[in-house]
């Protein structure tokens, strides 16, 4: 799947929700990382790095692990007093057919980086670049920790106007199937709301909070699934 296949099928909202209904653990980026041009969307195996002062981890991951369709994770703890990412290597990355880069923490030359047009997520931008050299851990190109998430290669990375959410990569038909009913549920749904049928009378809501009454404990998850309804997961 590429970007332009994600943005045809489904979004990032369309897949968090499929992962609830699969009971897949649901793993966002932090909602400060955000498209460095916005409206750009992305999709991939992830290739992670974790950086540590140096551009020589990104040349490494992409001499010996990158295929084409990737995408770079790059994991810099989340800092906010350098950049980690450049022009030189979002322009390196689009040479060597990357789908696009996903940073934890900042990158820099922004319009650079806008006008080579590769897809880049990242919590902001600042003028400085790496403020020291770090030791290299071992495993730096074998995972990269994004917020609260571990993101290996076994990962695929989908990100849209939302956001960035990570799949595992072993159930993703499972997940696409999935958002893919959403997605069409959802459409049907908003259709009929231009039409004139509140989304309360479809979901017949009047009587959710009738049978709400009389048992407590049911939620308004199980009233969708009962009615066939899809707002949230």
């Amino acid at each position: 799947m590429d970007a332009a296949e994600l943005s045809d099928r489904f979004t990032t909202a369309h897949i968090a929700d499929a992962c609830i209904r699969a009971r897949i653990q649901v793993r966002c980026a932090p909602s400060a990382v955000q498209a460095v041009l916005p409206g750009t969307r992305l999709a991939g195996r992830a290739l992670p790095v974790q950086h540590v002062g140096s551009v020589d981890v990104f040349l490494e991951a992409l001499e010996t692990g990158a295929v084409p369709g990737d995408v770079l994770v790059v994991d810099n703890g989340g800092r906010v007093d350098e950049a980690c990412v450049g022009d030189l290597i979002a322009l390196e990355a689009r040479d060597a057919g990357l789908a696009g880069i996903v940073i934890w923490g900042l990158h820099r030359d922004t319009a650079d980086i806008e006008a080579i047009g590769l897809p880049v997520f990242s919590m902001g931008s600042i003028p400085a670049g790496p403020l020291s050299l770090r030791d290299t851990p071992s495993g730096a190109l074998a995972s990269a920790t994004v917020g609260e998430w571990a993101v290996t290669s076994d990962d695929i990375v989908l990100a849209d106007e939302d956001g960035v959410l990570f799949i595992p990569a072993a159930r993703s038909g499972e997940i696409f199937a999935a958002a893919e009913a959403i997605r069409d549920t959802e459409r049907r749904q908003a259709a009929r709301i231009r039409s004139g049928t509140s989304l309360r009378a479809q979901v017949r809501f009047a009587d959710y909070l009738t049978a709400r009454a009389g048992s407590p404990a049911l939620t308004f998850r199980d009233h969708l699934r009962a009615v066939g309804g899809a707002i949230e997961e």
